[in-house]
């Protein structure tokens, strides 16, 4: 399974990047949307890990883009936010919001079972 993690933030795209990788995924990362507009040309993920205040294009805009595109418009989102950025809570079209300031890797088992089910805990297990 592949992976596209993009936030610009070095230090959380490393740290999500590691955690897909010892899931079993294939991991792409960009710095920013518009960069991962540029990987979508060349890959389809199956799943999307992305900040919302980022340089350039920011999360919000990306998923406009890729809920616009029939290719990407079914990948399964996360959202990486940071719970004192302004954040709006309400935003509906990605399939889980985690915060940056609390246990990233806990946040992220959960979503992978909720969204992968039993794959994702072989993969946990490195099946």
């Amino acid at each position: 399974m592949l992976a596209l993690v993009v936030d610009d933030s070095m230090l959380i795209r490393y740290t999500i990047c590691r955690f897909l990788e010892g899931r079993g995924f294939s991991v792409e990362s960009a710095t920013n949307g518009l960069e991962a507009l540029a990987v979508l040309a060349r890959v389809k993920p199956d799943l999307i890990v992305t900040d919302m205040q980022m340089p350039k294009m920011s999360g919000g805009e990306l998923i406009t883009a890729l809920k616009r595109e029939p290719t990407t418009a079914d990948v399964p989102i996360i959202i990486v936010a940071g719970r004192n950025s302004g954040f709006d809570a309400s935003e509906k079209r990605a399939n889980f919001a985690i915060y940056k300031d609390i246990d990233i890797e806990d946040q992220l088992e959960k979503a992978l079972k909720k969204l992968f089910g039993s794959q994702a805990k072989g993969k946990a297990n490195g099946n």
